[in-house]
């Protein structure tokens, strides 16, 4: 079974099946952040859209990170790590992009299980 969940105009921000929770595009709504406050913008919005489908970051398994400056990623990283904390740290990828949209400068990709 299938469920589509959080829907905007191109896309579901979730969709779930076989036990998983396939998280798409999420960015921060305030693109005039810094790179550590677009990460904590778009982890709140994970950890909100984890909560609506009945999980939790501590069930993330799997992420990938599109950003427009790796120079930045060392911020990113700082409040990666301390929002997950060190035992619940998903498998990870970071991929540099020339462009996100205006201002844009990380979108995230995850996957998580199911409670």
């Amino acid at each position: 079974m299938i469920e589509r969940h959080i829907p905007t105009p191109i896309m579901h921000r979730a969709v779930r099946t076989n036990g998983l929770i396939f998280f798409g595009g999420i960015t921060a709504d305030d693109s005039s952040a810094d790179m550590a406050g677009q990460t904590q913008q778009v982890l709140a919005k994970l950890e909100r859209y984890l909560a609506e489908l009945g999980s939790d970051k501590s069930k993330v398994v799997a992420a990938t990170l599109y950003v427009t400056d790796l120079g930045q990623k060392k911020a990113m990283n700082e409040v990666w790590t301390q929002w997950f904390g060190a035992e619940h740290l998903p498998a990870r990828a970071t991929l540099g992009v020339s462009d996100l949209g205006e201002g844009t400068l990380l979108e995230l990709v995850a996957t998580a299980e199911a409670s």
